[in-house]
């Protein structure tokens, strides 16, 4: 605990951030005022919640925390879903968005048994 730059799924999910960025920058996207902030938010919730679950001090805080970080991955999910199906971007950009944020998932998934089993 209390390394959490040297967690690899925070490093991911800070890439992830970069990503969302950027994309939601140029075409469409960068019109539609509330989807973007919305994926925004929920990207940087990503990193930030993982962080301040490490951080903690505790494994039931921190659980708690990484649980709130799978969650804004799932949002994220659904977001560019939507964004896919409306034409602000293509389908190798959500399949791409979307990949990380199983693999983000599926980490934060063994980080939260990893602190379960410490219980």
């Amino acid at each position: 605990m209390g390394n959490f730059r040297e967690l690899e799924v925070w490093q991911l999910s800070m890439e992830l951030v970069l990503h969302i960025y950027k994309i939601t920058n140029s075409g469409k996207f960068a019109n539609d005022y509330d989807l973007r902030s919305q994926i925004r938010r929920a990207a940087v919730s990503v990193p930030s919640n993982i962080s301040e679950g490490d951080e903690s001090g505790s494994n039931p805080l921190s659980i708690r925390y990484f649980n709130i970080a799978k969650g804004s991955s799932a949002e994220i999910q659904t977001q560019i879903e939507i964004a896919y199906k409306i034409g602000y971007i293509t389908e190798a950009i959500k399949n791409d968005i979307v990949d990380k944020c199983v693999i983000i998932s599926k980490k934060l998934y063994k980080l939260i048994n990893s602190r379960i089993s410490k219980l």
